[in-house]
């Protein structure tokens, strides 16, 4: 008895003994459709770095990084999808490319870019790879703060100079009359 080419059994065969450029193929992912206008194309093989949405499953609509894409076993990894062990440790939740769909490429590599005809200007940071920097507040410098204003009776305050703890304590003591010098000063009285 001769068994169809497409039988199950031949269909299992063929996903054991494919090559890895079979795979490659067989582990495209549809794009989204901002994707699908913007490239032309309806599906590209994932790639780590690639975010995607998740569309069955637990995790259904969490958008996350890919993390590895293992091609002997067809399916992914992501960041932030994990499943807990007999043990209570999180291990990475392998997904199969079935349930994903891209939204943003990771266009780093030029020859993806030019597979999908996307010149240098038309990418953004996120897309290169790059990881953009947050913007770090700037502190003023004390040479670059105004020096304070000089008040009667007292110099004006350079910024070159640092105010320690102490030298505030005796700015305060100064400023303030101390009753306890009378107290102390006066001899304690004595009983009869």
């Amino acid at each position: 008895m001769q068994r169809s080419p497409r039988s199950a059994r031949r269909q299992r065969k063929a996903l054991y003994t494919a090559s890895t450029q079979a795979r490659r193929r067989l582990m495209t992912v549809p794009l989204s459709r901002e994707l699908k206008s913007r490239f032309h194309r309806r599906s590209i093989p994932i790639r780590k770095g690639d975010t995607v949405r998740i569309l069955a499953g637990s995790y259904v609509g969490r958008e996350e990084r890919v993390a590895k894409v293992n091609r002997r076993t067809l399916s992914v990894t992501l960041d932030n999808v994990t499943s807990k062990t007999g043990e209570s440790k999180q291990t990475p939740l392998p997904i199969r490319t079935g349930h994903l769909v891209l939204i943003r490429l990771n266009l780093a590599d030029p020859y993806r870019r030019r597979i999908l005809q996307v010149t240098e200007a038309e990418l953004t940071p996120e897309e290169r790879g790059e990881t953009p920097e947050p913007a770090a507040e700037e502190t003023p410098s004390p040479a670059a703060t105004p020096a304070a204003p000089a008040t009667e009776g007292e110099p004006a305050k350079s910024t070159d100079s640092i105010e320690t703890l102490e030298d505030l304590d005796e700015e305060e003591d100064d400023d303030e009359p101390d009753d306890d010098d009378e107290d102390e000063e006066s001899p304690p009285e004595k009983k009869a």
